[in-house]
């Protein structure tokens, strides 16, 4: 394991008020957001969309990493150019999702484990000789009326570990993202007291399956109260819970920490992450930033709906919502910024 580097690309991933894009969707997740606004489900399409995003002007203000979905890592601009040289070339670090998706978990009715442990180092070796230096990992977590269950927790925290010590020493960053879902009607303090357990078990995991702390991120998911909540709590109330969990669980030697989106608004998003640097910037130990997927780019998608004539309009807004984020990691978001952001 080089320590060194993987501590130096983790600082570059965390570095100034940047963050990092996931655009790692799955080709199911994609065809599907693009059946919603009935552009072709097909792999030019997807190409077309991704060469949108890899050649937004200024991407680089706000995106200090990428990560990519296998079909991605391949693509090519029309004329030819890799998506990972044009990245570099911006100076955006390349990553890679490497988990091959969540399934049913065999005993555990209602729950899910992701699977991809196989082949995983060969996979790994590939994808860093074709520039990928972080990668990412998915677990899901689901709060329901007998789930969580700390079998399918322990079980789920075993394989982000055993994934994130073959990437180190595959000389690649991990991002350990267990991902409590925000589906279903739980309040803000049953999301806080899951989070609180997913994250020790996934902390205890780690160190012992000899990861380096030093040389991850984690992906966590704020803490909110669920989707149909009647109670949905203020940014304030999202910042404590949340800051307050990590204060307890996450290891002051991690250098960062970049959120999900999990489906909540481009602006609650924002307006929560702002909330935590304004809160809490004194007392954080590790950089706090976004890794956002809809969040960002879900404007952009919409506003260019597979049209050429539409993609400087949608480099534009994808632009417009990083840059809100950066402001945001800044602490110095509002929401007049959302009428006017970029001047």
């Amino acid at each position: 394991m080089e320590l060194q580097s993987l501590k130096y690309i983790a600082k570059q991933l965390m570095a100034g008020n940047k963050g990092l894009l996931a655009m790692d969707e799955s080709t199911n997740t994609c065809n599907k957001r693009f059946k919603a606004l009935n552009i072709p489900q097909t792999e030019e399409y997807r190409r077309k969309y991704r060469d949108l995003i890899v050649n937004t002007p200024k991407l680089e203000e706000a995106i200090s990493g990428a990560i990519l979905f296998d079909e991605t890592i391949r693509q090519s601009t029309s004329d030819g150019k890799l998506f990972v040289e044009i990245l570099k070339e911006k100076g955006i670090i390349p990553g890679i999702k490497v988990d091959e998706s969540a399934r049913d978990m065999d005993g555990f009715p209602g729950e899910k484990i992701t699977e991809g442990l196989d082949g995983l180092q060969e996979r790994l070796a590939e994808y860093y000789k074709m520039g990928a230096r972080f990668a990412k990992w998915r677990a899901v977590i689901t709060i329901g009326e007998n789930t969580p269950t700390s079998g399918s927790i322990k079980a789920n925290a075993f394989l982000l570990a055993r994934y994130a010590i073959i990437c180190q020493e595959a000389g690649i960053v991990p991002i350990v993202e267990p991902e409590v879902l925000m589906d279903g009607d739980h309040s803000l303090q049953t999301c806080a007291e899951v989070t609180n357990e997913v994250l020790h078990t996934v902390f205890n995991q780690l160190y012992q399956q000899r990861v380096n702390f030093e040389g991850m991120i984690l992906k966590p998911n704020m803490i909110v109260p669920g989707i149909k909540a009647a109670q949905q709590d203020s940014a304030d109330v999202v910042a404590d819970a949340t800051i307050n969990c990590f204060l307890r669980c996450v290891p002051a030697a991690v250098p960062g920490i970049a959120f999900l989106s999990g489906g909540q608004s481009p602006e609650l998003a924002s307006e929560r992450l702002n909330a935590m640097h304004v809160r809490f910037r004194d007392k954080m130990p590790w950089a706090l930033t976004f890794s956002y997927s809809r969040a960002v780019q879900q404007p952009a998608l919409e506003k260019w709906g597979g049209k050429d004539e539409n993609i400087e309009e949608a480099q534009k807004l994808l632009y417009e919502r990083a840059y809100i984020n950066t402001v945001a990691r800044d602490g110095k978001y509002t929401p007049e910024l959302e009428k006017h952001p970029v001047a």
